[in-house]
């Protein structure tokens, strides 16, 4: 099935963004001349820095030729002889029907008789054609109704998606998909009304089979994809997920036993994995992450191949670690505490057939029957509290709660979390008892479960999820303990997302030193989250973590080598590992808005500024419904003077997400730049009527009320960006120049020595300072 079908576009992939310029305009007359202005809150531009990035020895290779590659693969059928069970457990499996050609078989139901079906203002008609083959009409990307081939397809239970081709080399997942259960047609996006020229619409980048779904549905599959043409030559070793995708290649080990079988000698072609390479291997499909390569082969390391998503700002995940977006199995798991406690893939799951190995409690009571050491005993009717056979009474209803994606497949989440309606109560994270008790609150969820548990609630997870949800807030006063998670005893996971919710504070020296010491930590993710976090700084003149993130180019994992090299992008050299590594995955994501957005990056921070904007305008072309990238060219437009096209990408940022605080920000610091003050500040209103904990934007209305003439205005403007965000000298320094200007010293003198006492170093206040008889 194609991994992404949301609608919105893909510009929040991991490494996409603008980098460390952002807008830096000037706000007229707030300070004193003695003083200097007030600016803007944001981010400057980046210095260079002294040194150079740390060479390391490189052949040039990031990845082998594919003729070389797929010579050493036998393909699934030559292992059948000699292990006939194992083959007939896969060949009916997900996987062994991963992707294949539409067959009478399997597919006649759902195109004979020829049937219409309607979604939204469009419709599918499904049939035969007139050779035979089946065939769909469908609305195309000029938004005419037109004739497609079916030519694979992929899935199989519950939904069937089908793949037609397009120009470029391109298959396209349609919308139009499958229900053998039911025996109907549905729309895989439900009830959105997805439309020609959407990133998300089935012939748009987002349903492209080349870039989504290849390399999961298939063995060793190879995108290829040409950045100067913008055409695909897509190939694989086999098609389907087949046994050398889990194995590796095989061909080797057949002929070594078609020459040697019987004999007694030890095959020399085969490697045993270790449990780790093993749930790595499960890990590279089933997680969602980023591409490094695009050619990972079972034994290597997840890191050098992936950046893993992990709970962040965004929606992917709820605080807690629970699946809210299609997030699949791997990164919830890693955060539970059966990971922790040693459990693997195939503890549960049969490899070759992928069913669990026993059904209903059993699988969980082989751990949880006393019998294991170190494993809870549990006699699960007891702490189930619900009669056997009835809803809530298995371990995986409250502890695998599943979420329905493509409106037909149901998913247990992995991360084998404990419900807490606490945590529904005050930050609407989901817990499995009122999943299923819908027509009763949370509140009644957390008396029945403070009456059964009682203090057992108390756990460290929950102390964990209420700072990282009040992080995702912007509740400041919570950075303290998310350090305190940091530097404690908490899984690789939980580090590596702590890290990404510290991010709006990057500006405080304490964040940075909790950041760097995570960056010789043993696990690949937390370094990488670690150089990641860091990055800003280096866009911030921090010539330290600068020099700190070009020791992290000779790291040991090549995720590690890519947060580098990327931070470090307007010095690294291409030529160098960790140079040509970066080059390489920038070339492998070109096909997409995100990859387009980070070439235009790239090209900004090297002061290449055309090709800045043209990768931003395709960009932007590809994805218009991605209110992230147009803010983004809207800042690379800004920066080479093109402000009137600048502001009009701004605008439709507010089109498409009018309820977004962040976006009225972004059109006020946009008007501004145009000279539009009543525009500024009524944008920066919207900003903060929207959301009330938005520092800058607070920040920014108490700079543009004085500027206005409005000085009680400003002073209460400032006074809640102080309260907002207490340890930035530069609010008080603001409130100090405007109380001067009201002729209110002492109250202004009282400001300066707050500034002072945050930054004592800090010249324009000691100058003010001076002035003030300090």
């Amino acid at each position: 099935m194609a991994k992404r079908t949301k609608k919105r576009g893909d510009g929040a992939r991991p490494g996409a963004g603008v980098g460390n310029r952002a807008w830096r305009w000037v706000a007229a007359g707030v300070g004193l001349v003695a003083v200097g202005l007030a600016v803007w809150w944001g981010f400057g531009a980046r210095d260079g820095g002294g040194g150079s990035a740390v060479e390391v020895p490189w052949d040039g290779v990031v990845v082998e030729a594919e003729g070389a590659v797929f010579a050493r693969y036998a393909g699934s059928d030559r292992c059948r002889d000699c292990h006939a069970e194992a083959y007939a457990a896969w060949r009916g499996s997900h996987h062994g029907l991963a992707e294949r050609e539409a067959s009478a078989e399997l597919d006649a139901a759902a195109f004979e008789p020829r049937r219409t079906f309607r979604h939204g203002t469009q419709s599918t008609e499904a049939g035969v054609a007139d050779d035979g083959s089946y065939e769909v009409i469908v609305t195309g990307p000029d938004g005419r109704r037109e004739a497609r081939r079916v030519e694979r397809v992929i899935g199989h239970d519950p939904l069937r998606q089908f793949l037609v081709a397009e120009p470029g080399g391109r298959l396209q997942t349609l919308e139009a998909s499958w229900d053998p259960r039911g025996g109907e047609w549905f729309n895989v996006y439900g009830d959105e009304d997805r439309m020609p020229g959407e990133w998300g619409h089935w012939s748009g980048r987002g349903m492209n089979w080349n870039a989504m779904c290849g390399t999961c549905h298939n063995t060793r599959f190879r995108k290829n994809y040409e950045v100067e043409t913008d055409l695909y030559r897509s190939t694989m070793a086999e098609r389907t997920v087949g046994c050398e995708s889990c194995h590796g290649p095989m061909r080797d080990h057949v002929m070594w036993q078609e020459a040697w079988q019987g004999s007694g000698r030890k095959d020399p072609t085969l490697r045993a994995f270790t449990l780790e390479q093993r749930m790595e291997n499960c890990a590279a499909c089933h997680a969602r992450r980023g591409e490094l390569t695009g050619d990972f082969a079972p034994g290597d390391a997840f890191w050098d191949h992936y950046l893993l998503a992990v709970v962040d700002g965004t929606d992917v995940f709820y605080p807690d670690g629970q699946v809210w977006d299609e997030d699949y199995e791997y990164a919830p798991f890693l955060g539970s505490r059966m990971h922790a406690a040693g459990v693997t893939c195939m503890d549960c799951h049969e490899p070759h057939g992928g069913k669990t190995r026993m059904t209903g409690d059993a699988l969980c009571m082989q751990c949880h029957d006393g019998t294991r050491a170190g494993s809870p005993v549990i006699d699960a009717v007891r702490h189930s509290r619900h009669l056997p056979g009835t809803p809530g009474s298995r371990c995986v209803d409250c502890h695998m709660p599943q979420t329905l994606y493509m409106q037909k497949h149901w998913r247990h989440d992995h991360g084998f979390t404990i419900p807490d309606p606490l945590m529904t109560l005050r930050h609407g994270i989901p817990n499995a008892c009122n999943r299923c008790h819908q027509d009763r609150d949370a509140a009644w969820a957390l008396a029945v479960s403070e009456e059964w548990w009682g203090s057992r609630l108390e756990r460290p997870a929950r102390g964990r999820t209420e700072a990282l949800a009040r992080a995702r807030a912007g509740d400041g006063a919570v950075v303290g303990r998310l350090l305190e998670i940091l530097a404690g005893p908490e899984a690789p996971y939980w580090k590596a997302s702590t890290m990404a919710l510290l991010d709006r504070w990057i500006d405080q020296p304490r964040v940075v030193t909790g950041l760097v010491g995570q960056l010789e930590h043993e696990h690949p993710l937390v370094r990488a989250r670690a150089a990641q976090g860091l990055a800003p700084r280096v866009g911030m003149g921090d010539d330290g973590v600068r020099a700190l993130l070009r020791d992290r180019l000779a790291d040991a994992s090549r995720g590690v080598r890519f947060h580098a090299a990327w931070a470090l992008r307007d010095e690294v050299d291409m030529g160098t590992r960790a140079g040509g590594e970066l080059a390489h995955m920038l070339a492998l994501n070109a096909d997409q808005p995100s990859g387009q957005a980070q070439l235009g990056a790239l090209a900004m921070d090297r002061g290449r500024w055309e090709e800045a904007v043209r990768h931003y305008a395709t960009a932007v072309a590809w994805d218009p419904g991605s209110p992230a990238l147009r803010h983004d060219y809207a800042v690379v437009l800004s920066t080479v003077g093109r402000s009137r096209e600048a502001l009009a990408q701004v605008e439709a940022t507010v089109r498409l997400e009018p309820g977004e605080a962040e976006n009225h920000y972004r059109l006020a610091l946009a008007r501004n730049e145009t000279g539009d003050a009543g525009g500024t500040l009524a944008a920066l209103e919207a900003a903060v009527r929207l959301d009330t904990r938005h520092d800058r934007a607070w920040y920014n209305l108490g700079l543009a009320y004085h500027g206005a003439g409005r000085a009680e205005a400003a002073l209460g403007a400032l006074a809640e960006a102080e309260r907002l965000r207490p340890e930035d000298a530069r609010i008080p320094y603001a409130r100090a120049t405007v109380l001067v200007q009201l002729g209110r010293m002492g109250e202004a003198r009282e400001a300066v020595e707050r500034v002072l006492r945050l930054e004592p170093g800090n010249g324009p206040a000691r100058e003010l300072g001076r002035v003030l008889g300090l």
